[in-house]
């Protein structure tokens, strides 16, 4: 059927309720809207979903999501895991607690046990709660920081992170052979919960977490000795981290910590921001007026399901906040913890830190100045979890910390996702360790950029919307791949990854060699001079990215050598758009 069958069908159908029908048909004068809404369906990727939320095939509803439990649903009847059940968490989106239920319900009409959080709960608490409950599986409801007219759904496996092959493709195909909506199974909440399939968690779970979380201090003595000399200030962006962030550095001790009230209770429609994303610069605003009125040591914010963490440090010298970027403060925890692990048990042999492949290279020489394993895999905090799963199985390699540029690290191995809950309580651990040095968190900043080097990482989002813009992103990418660049500015290309064809070919010999990474449609360069520039596509967004990274001599060469190459970046994006 085409776009408007769909629509038809959906206007017909008596499965689809009348609320449904009623927005539907209030489109039906606009074919570009019916078409956005039903030329394709909402597609169950190896993160699962995430969409505009709304009534159609191509959004996020109650039927799409009942579409994909089920399933995921017939996948774990195959797997034989129906008694191990299934961890739910939501977050503070619209729908959430909608679209959770719709879930559970699905699930326990097939015969699977549902534990399900009695309010919303961060990313890394499902993570954790997975593998705390023996479940087989894990649902997410959370479209992370995009803006407040998407949800999302994630689903987790039961090591405790997203799904990776071989369940990701088993689960798709499963839910793409779910046709008939008609067909999709649910079943009254209070017969689910009379059956025993449908079970309320909180509280038992939380303290488990946090204890799991507490496991992770080393140096308690500097936070009793700072606890009530350290300022710190924190917004959970009206999203899930207002709780478990207030209470791990209250019973840790910190007497100072200052939420932004603007931005503390949990709010769908997020109305103080455009955009909840702790990566831009406007989500500090309110934070950062609350800093100075406080004179705060450092500026915290999570977003909406708390997996990420932006981070402002005060600068002494000139009183200002300085953004952190992710890979700045996943440098600056790396080197803490490999520093603390150093003097107090001696790094391990087989020890072991990650990173994606488009996070700065300042982590391979904390890797090698601490004498750790560094592993590289591809972007997506499921493959650190991945790696993780594999150290276990194989009892060869000890975690030590892992980290991407998109403002997610993970510390420990209670979850097998990245983790701001624990990354705020490490930071402010480390602010306080500092402090016991007369150092702020900047100084031990620069005090990296001396021993490491100036690296200077950065990125350029661009954004194509509809059924075009897929079109688009796709066109560049088989540009810069059929025709690769022997020069972007001063710096010669080395090598070219593709890692959607499994190569890397050495531009000066010709000589090619397998990747060892899975295949993905990413395109990376190794330049001149520690210089690198990789493109990929957005896997939660219609945007195409441009990440790179230089290393220069001082702070001022390296603004300038990262000047550059965001020039040649835009060349490139100018040229192809």
């Amino acid at each position: 059927m085409n776009y408007m069958e769909f629509y038809r069908e959906w206007l017909s159908n008596p499965c689809f309720d009348d609320e449904t029908k009623e927005e539907l048909k209030k489109i039906g004068d606009n074919e570009g809207e019916i078409k956005e809404r039903f030329y394709k369906e909402l597609e169950f990727g190896t993160a699962g979903l995430r969409g505009v939320i709304g009534a159609g095939l191509n959004r996020m509803n109650v039927y799409t999501v009942r579409r994909a439990t089920q399933g995921l649903a017939n996948y774990i009847l195959k797997m034989d895991g129906a008694g191990k059940g299934v961890a739910i968490a939501y977050d503070s989106r619209r729908m959430s607690v909608e679209f959770a239920d719709v879930a559970a319900l699905c699930l326990a009409a097939n015969g699977i046990k549902a534990y399900v959080f009695e309010s919303l709960r961060p990313t890394p608490e499902l993570s954790f709660a997975v593998r705390e409950l023996g479940c087989i599986a894990g649902i997410n409801i959370t479209a992370s920081h995009n803006p407040p007219e998407y949800n999302g759904y994630k689903v987790y496996w039961e090591d405790g992170a997203q799904i990776t092959p071989p369940h990701d493709k088993g689960i798709m195909e499963e839910v793409k052979a779910v046709t008939d909506f008609a067909a999709l199974k649910t079943m009254d909440k209070e017969e689910a919960q009379a059956a025993g399939l449908y079970r309320v968690i909180g509280a038992e779970v939380d303290d488990k977490y946090m204890a799991a979380l507490k496991k992770q201090v080393k140096r308690q003595d500097c936070i009793d000795e700072c606890k009530d000399k350290l300022k710190i200030v924190y917004t959970p962006l009206h999203g899930t981290g207002n709780i478990p962030a207030r209470r791990i550095l209250r019973e840790l001790g910190f007497e100072h910590v200052y939420v932004v009230p603007e931005q503390e209770l949990p709010d769908g429609e997020f109305p103080t921001v455009s955009y909840p994303n702790p990566e831009a610069y406007e989500a500090f605003e309110l934070a950062l007026k609350l800093a100075k009125e406080k004179d705060a040591d450092l500026v915290l914010a999570t977003d909406p399901d708390a997996d990420r963490l932006g981070v402002h440090v005060k600068d002494t010298k000139s009183g200002e906040y300085i953004s952190l970027t992710g890979n700045m403060s996943g440098c600056l925890l790396a080197d803490y913890e490999l520093k603390q692990i150093k003097e107090q048990q001696g790094i391990p042999q087989d020890g072991v830190l990650i990173k994606t492949i488009v996070s700065t290279n300042m982590a391979d020489a904390i890797a090698k100045y601490y004498g750790v394993k560094l592993i590289e895999v591809l972007t997506g905090f499921k493959y650190i979890g991945q790696q993780i799963l594999g150290f276990e199985q194989t009892g060869k390699g000890e975690y030590l910390f892992g980290f991407e540029e998109s403002y997610g690290c993970l510390i420990g191995t209670h979850a097998r996702d990245k983790d701001a809950i624990v990354a705020t309580m490490a930071l402010c651990e480390a602010a306080a360790y500092y402090k016991t040095k007369n150092m702020t968190l900047w100084d031990a900043m620069l005090a990296m950029y001396e021993r490491y080097g100036y690296y200077k990482d950065g990125i350029q989002a661009v954004t194509f919307k509809g059924i075009d813009g897929l079109e688009k992103i796709q066109r560049i990418l088989d540009t810069l791949r059929n025709n690769p660049p022997q020069h972007l500015g001063r710096y010669q290309v080395l090598s070219v990854r593709d890692y959607k064809n499994d190569r890397i070919k050495n531009m000066a010999s010709g000589e090619v060699k397998p990747t060892g990474l899975p295949i993905s449609n990413v395109l990376y360069y190794d330049l001149e001079d520690g210089a690198w520039l990789c493109v990929r596509p957005s896997g939660t967004e219609p945007k195409i990215k441009f990440y790179y990274g230089v290393k220069g001599n001082s702070m001022e060469n390296a603004d300038e050598l990262s000047g550059e190459l965001e020039k040649e970046v835009k060349k490139i994006i100018n040229t192809e758009v």
